[in-house]
Formats: structure tokens, C-alpha cells, sequence
């Protein structure tokens, strides 16, 4: 009998943890929230706290930054107490939970504040009965009762094939190639054995951009776990070798100069030292052995815009003063020193393309520059001297786009400028180039045609072809042979006679100012029947632009009988400093004027139905799409 009674107590006891445990389990998990006084402002923070079989999880929000659902690698809740702790953003909080509050400290960057957090119900921002529900989105799928000869997914499919390079040698082409998961990983082709291998593989994480260098390595940059902390990784072309070359955390990698004539290094930049500035290292890509170029030591005035020549020399570099503008600094060649060359800002600026080495001066460099004029101009420019020598490339409407200069082989001499305006315009320069281009222009028309990637010799080269009608086409061609092959072609199951032109206009807003845009109109339209009308903003504002392009919404609209209309309001880029400033303090105001009278253009020019516009955006044509 007693030790039943012991059984029975046990098997109580028992029962009585699991439902204090299981009880404060329920007080834990949800959404705590609080505000952090830091030393110079408050903040508000939440932490969401979940449970799963015992084991715990959180994330957390910070709604002014627009932050949210970050995730936190550890979570525990032990005693009453509350531990988060986060690593890679290098923050821990301790709270006690006592009568429904959790009262502790939050610590980052080795500062402790007291912080007290209360429980909250999450809750979505906004007016959440504005977006449609899904029952709604249903209902509306369902009033389409039509048959299509393509899917909304045919418009939207990720090609299987894409990034094609070829080896410096020309003996191997590389390409992604997606796989049954999605991933899209890097295969090397032996163009002599029609051999195959995949030489890097993308597994969870995302590889950005991978390149050659030199016959024997593929370099490559990818994250981890999706933080976009990229780091720069090597691997020689049968996939051996595989060698992480940045292992360091809280890092992120960016490409400053390959150099093309050393075989072993190339020239990167990343905040290793100070999570807030990037500084360049000369990086070894076979042992990641690294030489810090340059040191960048205060963050009130961090330096920008490392400039090198193509020997790995830091040449030239910028510092951000007050947010607002810029200090240019420039390497004399004769005293070794830095020295001030100018000041400019956001509106009036300057840049190093390249150096002028088709002359004896080691000062010599191409400048793309508006600060003499209301589109941006390549000059040959004497930095010792600070003098302009004269302007090689301008354009009276539109601003350079490109300036592609040639290799030592070719004695760096000018292949091509390039500039944007209604379409891509190629301006070839050289010889050689124009005889490439004239050869790729009888073969493809009027299609946008770009070299991506070429031989050492010169002598084979990928070549991507594309218009508004073509997502793309890869090319190889052999400028011995004078033959062009097909490589890929990036969604082949759509046909260019089933899809919709994309038509350049220009128009005049209320104000008088010269507006350009495109649209792009449904079959029906171009039989002369009025269609509806979708009005899609760009986002930016400033700075950015629509192009003449495949737009893959834009033809699932038309596919549908709908004409899509794209603006490039005032504050666009491309168009020169004083059209960009014009829009300046017009959000809401001549931007969303300049879109009415879009509207009002493609009205009178009888395609539309003016009783059926509608208008969709996303960044600031989310915004532009509120306020029309």
C-alpha cells in the first residue's frame, strides 16, 4: 500500500511539473515588446518567441527599420529566465518573467541597458482590410474563364541555362545550369570533347557571381545561410580545390580589380577589420593569403570609390563627408602622396573609368563627368595637372551608358561607348570592334547585342542577344571560323510571334517637359480596338529608369488583352542632371502629374479604353500607386 501511495504521488507530482512547465511554456511564446533607450535615441523592439516539442525559437522586429522576423540563433527559457542571444548581430538579452513582464538587460556591442518588455499581441502595419484576401484573390481568379496558349508561370519561369563565360584559353565554356532542386550550379564544357562537369555546386547557399581567372580557377562569391555576408571562394575547373579564401565573420567580400595580368591575385574590399568600413586587400586566390592596400579608419568620413590601375596600384579614392558630398583624393605618380583634386556631390560628380595607357603620362586616366556639363561626358583627363585634355564621348539627350576599353594585346585602345535611350545604342570605336559588330549585326537585326565574355586571343566570344520579345539567347562565335552557334536560349518555349511589342513614346507634360516611357500593347490595340489600361510606376524614384527590354509582366498583361504603360517621370535617370533635379521635393506632386499625363497621352492616341486604367508598383510605384 505505501508504495502505491508513493506511485500515486510520483505520477501526481509528475503531472504537476508538466503543467508548470507546460503553463509557463504558454506565458513565454508570443510577441514582447519594449523600448530601448540607447544613448542618443529610443527604440522599439519586439522579440517573438516560439515553442515546438520543448525546444524554443525567436525572432526579432525593429518596425522603424522596417526590420522584421529577423531570425536569433539561440533561445532558451529556463527558471522563469529568458536568454536570447544572437551572434552574428551581436546582441543578448536576459529577462526574468514576473507577473507578466520579463524584466533584464539587453546587451550589444558589449553595452548593457536595462530593457523591460511587456507582452504584446503582433500585429500586421497598416490598414490590414485594404489587401485582398485569398478568398477574394480566388474569386477573382475564377471570373477568367478564357484559355491561353501560355501560363502565367511559361511568362515567369527561371531560365535553366544562364551566365555563360568562356576559359582565357578558349578550350572550355562554363554555364549555370538549375537542377531538379532549383539550385543553380556552375558546369565547365570542354568545347573540344564535349566533356561536362560541374565544377561548383550552389547546395543552400546562394553563389552571386563566379568569373575566371586565369585557365586553372573559377572564382566565385556566396553567402551563408542567406545573410548576405558574401564571401569569396576558388575552385579549379573539375570542382578540386574548393577552398574558401575569406573565413572570416560579420564579413562581406566586394570584387575591386581582378587583374587580368597576375595570374594569382586579385584586389577585393571588405570590412574585416571594422564591421562599418570596407578596406582593399590584395587577396592570394589559391592560399587566401591577403595584403591590406589601404588603411580606412573613421567612420564620420569613410572612404569610397577605391580607384586601381592594372598593376593592383591604389591610384585614387573618395571620402564622404557629411553624408552630403564628396573629397577626391589622387595619387601623384612623381611624389607617391595623395593629394585633394576636387570636391563634388551627388548632383555634380566625377569618375575614373580607366587609365590612359595609349600614352606616356602615368597620370592619364578617362573621366566620366557632369560638372562642367547637364549630361555626364568621358573626358581624357591629367590628374597631376588636374586639367582637362579633351572630351572623347558625349551626347546631346542621353548620358553614357558604357565606355568598354581592349586589352594589352590591342594596345588598350577605345572599342566601343554606349549610351541609353529609347534602346541601347552601341557606339563602336575600333577596328577591330566595329568589324565584330557589323559581323553580329547582319546575323541579328535590331536585337540589343552584348559580348559578355571573350578568349585571350580574341577569337571566340559569348554573346547574349535579347529585345523586348526575347528574354535571351546565348551565342558563341569564332571570329576565325566567322561562325555563330547557339548556346542556350533562356525560355525557349516562348515564341517571339506570340508576344507583344514594347513601343517607345515621348509625350509633353503639362509644364512643357519632354517625357519618355514605353508601351507596351496587346494585339487588339494594334487592330485598333481600345484596350484596358495598366499604368506601372518605376521605383527609385531617383536615379532610376524603365528600358526597352523583355519585360515578363508586361507581356503576361498583354497575353491577356491589357496595354501596360511605363513612364520615366521626371527625377528618372539617364536623361541629365537637371531632368533628375527637376525632380527633387516631387514625390507625390509633378512625379504622379508627369504619370497623369502619360495616361492622358496614350488616350488620345485612341489605344486605350479611358474608362478602364488601372495602376500597380512596387518601392516607390507602390507609393505612386497610392497616390494616384
Amino acid at each position: 500500500m505505501k508504495n502505491y501511495i508513493k506511485k500515486i504521488k510520483y505520477i501526481t507530482s509528475t503531472i504537476a511539473l508538466m503543467g508548470t512547465l507546460l503553463l509557463q511554456a504558454q506565458e513565454i511564446t508570443g510577441t514582447w515588446t519594449g523600448e530601448l533607450e540607447l544613448e542618443d535615441m529610443t527604440l522599439e523592439m519586439n522579440f517573438n518567441v516560439e515553442e515546438e516539442n520543448g525546444v524554443y525559437s525567436s525572432t526579432f522586429d525593429v518596425p522603424i527599420q522596417g526590420a522584421m522576423g529577423i531570425p536569433i540563433e539561440k533561445t532558451e527559457f529556463n527558471n522563469l529566465t529568458l536568454t536570447i542571444e544572437s551572434e552574428e548581430y551581436d546582441l543578448k538579452y536576459i529577462g526574468e518573467l514576473s507577473e507578466g513582464q520579463l524584466k533584464g538587460y539587453y546587451t550589444e556591442s558589449g553595452k548593457d541597458y536595462v530593457f523591460n518588455l511587456i507582452k504584446t499581441v503582433k500585429t500586421l502595419p497598416g490598414d490590414t482590410s485594404l489587401p485582398s484576401s485569398d478568398e477574394e484573390l480566388r474569386e477573382i481568379a475564377a471570373l477568367e474563364t478564357s484559355s491561353f496558349k501560355y501560363t502565367v508561370e511559361d511568362f515567369f519561369e527561371k531560365p535553366k541555362l544562364s551566365t555563360f563565360r568562356i576559359s582565357p584559353n578558349g578550350n572550355y565554356i562554363s554555364f549555370r545550369r538549375k537542377d531538379e532542386n532549383g539550385k543553380n550550379n556552375v558546369i565547365v564544357k570542354n568545347l573540344n570533347t564535349n566533356e561536362e562537369i560541374t565544377a561548383i555546386y550552389e547546395k543552400e547557399d546562394l553563389v552571386r557571381a563566379y568569373f575566371w581567372k586565369g585557365n586553372d580557377r573559377l572564382i566565385y562569391l556566396q553567402d551563408k545561410g542567406g545573410n548576405e555576408n558574401y564571401h569569396l571562394f576558388g575552385a579549379n575547373p573539375d570542382g578540386s580545390n574548393n577552398v574558401e579564401l575569406t573565413p572570416y565573420d560579420k564579413t562581406v567580400v566586394e570584387l575591386a580589380n581582378v587583374l587580368q595580368d597576375d595570374p594569382n591575385h586579385m584586389v577585393v574590399t571588405m570590412n574585416k577589420d571594422n564591421e562599418e568600413l570596407f578596406e582593399p586587400f590584395k587577396i592570394n586566390i589559391n592560399t587566401g593569403e591577403l595584403e591590406k592596400l589601404f588603411k580606412n579608419t573613421d567612420p564620420t568620413t569613410p572612404v569610397s570609390d577605391y580607384i586601381f590601375d592594372n598593376d593592383g596600384v591604389l591610384r585614387a579614392y573618395s571620402k564622404l563627408k557629411e553624408g552630403k558630398y564628396f573629397e577626391n583624393f589622387f595619387k601623384n605618380s612623381e611624389t607617391k602622396e595623395f593629394e585633394f583634386r576636387n570636391k563634388t556631390d551627388f548632383d555634380n560628380n566625377d569618375l575614373i573609368l580607366a587609365f590612359d595607357y595609349t600614352t606616356k603620362n602615368p597620370d592619364d586616366v578617362y573621366l566620366v563627368s557632369n560638372t562642367e556639363s547637364d549630361k555626364y561626358e568621358v573626358y581624357k583627363y591629367d590628374m597631376k595637372t588636374n586639367k582637362k585634355l579633351e572630351t572623347v564621348f558625349k551626347n546631346d539627350t542621353y548620358e553614357i551608358d558604357n565606355m568598354v576599353i581592349s586589352s594589352k594585346n590591342r594596345n588598350y585602345e577605345v572599342d566601343f561607348y554606349s549610351y541609353e535611350g529609347a534602346k541601347k545604342t552601341l557606339v563602336p570605336v575600333s577596328k577591330f570592334y566595329k568589324k565584330i559588330y557589323k559581323r553580329l549585326t547582319k546575323e541579328f537585326g535590331d536585337k540589343e547585342i552584348s559580348i559578355l565574355s571573350y578568349d585571350k586571343n580574341e577569337t571566340k566570344f559569348i554573346v547574349h542577344i535579347s529585345s523586348d520579345k526575347l528574354r535571351g539567347i546565348y551565342y558563341l562565335y569564332d571570329l576565325e571560323k566567322n561562325t555563330v552557334e547557339e548556346l542556350a536560349n533562356m525560355l525557349p518555349h516562348l515564341d517571339e510571334k506570340d508576344l507583344a511589342e514594347m513601343k517607345p513614346i515621348s509625350f509633353t507634360s503639362r509644364d512643357g517637359k519632354t517625357l519618355h516611357g514605353y508601351i507596351t500593347l496587346p494585339k487588339a490595340a494594334l487592330n485598333g480596338e481600345q484596350v484596358p489600361l495598366i499604368l506601372n510606376p518605376h521605383g527609385g524614384p531617383f536615379g532610376v529608369r524603365n528600358s526597352w527590354t523583355f519585360n515578363n509582366e508586361a507581356q503576361l498583361f498583354a497575353s491577356r488583352g491589357y496595354a501596360t504603360l511605363q513612364i520615366n517621370y521626371r527625377g528618372s535617370g539617364g536623361y541629365g542632371k537637371a531632368f533628375q533635379i527637376s525632380g527633387h521635393k516631387q514625390i507625390g506632386r509633378s512625379m504622379i502629374e508627369d504619370l497623369e499625363d502619360g495616361v492622358k497621352f496614350v488616350i488620345k492616341n485612341g489605344w486605350v479604353d479611358k474608362d478602364k486604367v488601372a495602376v500597380y508598383g512596387a518601392s516607390y510605384g507602390g507609393l505612386a500607386t497610392l497616390q494616384s
